[in-house]
């Protein structure tokens, strides 16, 4: 394994998920980490730990200098990003590539274009996927956008031309709809990007998210199948499947094989995930955007597969030839991924972070919690609510949703407020056990009081 001393530049429960992997394939492994994060679990769990500044992520983990120096002074000879932070920065890659230290991932070109939705698009539409009618480039001026959504028909869908995580995006009904929310998209983009381009597509009514897995070594690529993440609250997932019970065979065999072939056009290195919306009453789907990273609902479709994708995606990045052909990889059951949250979902999400002054959490067959607590430690306030991710696998759909109640019962993180709640109630909810939901169905549902306090 050219790969011998692997930097995390990242934290939470992915930089625990990285180690465990790294680990695994006798890697040692550093941990990159912020002053207000020198008591977390990655930490105590690494061979090595290095601090890289402040609290503030800007002075961190987004600190492109303080990372490749402390990948430097540490001996690293590759750096895992996890996602968020710097997973998809193509600066950081070029920096680490100047200073000859190999990035866990694709290259800083294969992410400048697949991280550009307009370069994206056009991307996919030459290898032959499926993609939502829209702009032909990026759009600078709101006259431009109305003459697009002109031709498109309304209603529309407004987006960042770079970023992603829900940012930037309006739908506008009309055309006055899009002269007022076209300059907010564009201010909001430049703020979290620092790019205010944008470009405009067909709003698709109530689709499903589907998404498919892929991994390449630059010359071949193969996909892990799909997995539908259409349960979201703020176009930020909360509830994620894999596979996608609305899929027949046909299609879903289509859909993957579009995800390879994009794959392979564009010499992809590493774990990615392209993004689809899929119309259910016509069955067709959509390439709507690609996540060159590792995601974090990958641990469905490791329960689906059997795959451990952070280890092959460390593999190829170190120059390994894929090892599974696409025959090589079934999918066993079904399996279900729901995000745990430091936050009360009664006050309307509101942040809780604290101290956990105790934690059990639920054991048996097919139920796996990723995370990174511990009796005692205190979650800081400064970065993203996320404690943990529950994972269950059963034979198929209904016996993984039973499975999930099982596994929330069994789990108590005492001191603070979590997203539990929400999930024993969409667990227990007709619609979710009837796999009848879409995009824009839980925001209606919360509103209209489905979610009750606990007695």
């Amino acid at each position: 394994m050219p790969i011998k001393r692997l930097l995390i530049a990242n934290r939470g429960e992915i930089a625990v998920r990285i180690i465990r992997a790294a680990k695994a394939m006798g890697i040692h492994t550093i941990q990159a980490h912020s002053e207000a994060d020198a008591d977390m679990l990655a930490v105590r769990q690494a061979d090595e730990a290095v601090c890289i500044g402040p609290a503030q992520a800007a002075q961190s983990y987004l600190n492109i200098e303080a990372v490749v120096a402390a990948a430097k002074a540490t001996r690293a000879d590759a750096v895992h990003p996890g996602y968020g932070f710097m997973a998809e920065n193509a600066s950081f890659v070029r920096a680490l590539e100047a200073a000859g230290i190999t990035f866990v991932g694709p290259s800083a070109d294969t992410i400048d274009r697949m991280g550009d939705k307009v370069a994206a698009r056009q991307a996919a539409e030459a290898a032959g996927v499926p993609v939502v009618p829209g702009s032909k480039g990026r759009l600078d001026t709101v006259d431009d956008a109305v003459s697009v959504a002109a031709d498109l028909g309304y209603p529309v869908m407004i987006k960042a031309a770079a970023g992603g995580g829900g940012k930037g995006i309006r739908i506008a009904d009309n055309e006055a709809d899009l002269r007022k929310m076209a300059p907010q998209a564009q201010a909001e983009a430049k703020a979290a990007f620092g790019d205010g381009g944008l470009y405009l597509e067909r709003a698709i009514q109530s689709p499903r998210h589907i998404e498919v897995q892929i991994m390449g070594d630059g010359t071949d690529a193969v996909h892990y199948f799909e997995r539908e993440c259409s349960m979201q609250r703020r176009r930020q997932k909360v509830w994620e499947e894999a596979g996608a019970a609305c899929l027949d065979e046909a299609t879903r065999a289509h859909l993957c094989d579009t995800a390879v072939s994009l794959a392979k056009a564009v010499s992809y290195v590493g774990a990615g995930t392209l993004e689809y919306l899929y119309d259910s009453a016509t069955k067709e789907f959509f390439f709507i955007e690609m996540n060159t990273r590792i995601q974090v609902e990958h641990p469905v479709t490791e329960m689906l597969t059997g795959t451990d994708l952070v280890q092959e995606m460390i593999h190829v990045a170190g120059g390994g030839k894929l090892r599974q052909s696409q025959e090589d990889i079934t999918r066993s059951g079904h399996a279900i991924e729901v995000r745990l949250n430091a936050e009360d979902p009664m006050m309307q999400f509101l942040p809780f972070p604290g101290q956990v002054t105790s934690l059990r959490l639920p054991e048996g067959e097919g139920i796996r919690f990723d995370h990174f607590l511990y009796e005692g430690y205190q979650v800081p306030p400064f970065y993203d609510s996320l404690l943990g991710k529950l994972i269950v696998h059963a034979k198929d759909r209904d016996a993984a949703i039973e499975l999930m109640i099982t596994a929330l019962e069994g789990l108590e993180i005492g001191g603070l407020k979590t997203t539990k709640p929400l999930h024993l109630a969409l667990a227990h909810d007709p619609s979710v056990r009837a796999d009848d939901f879409h995009t824009q169905w839980l925001e209606p549902w919360l509103a209209a009081g489905n979610l009750k306090p606990t007695p």
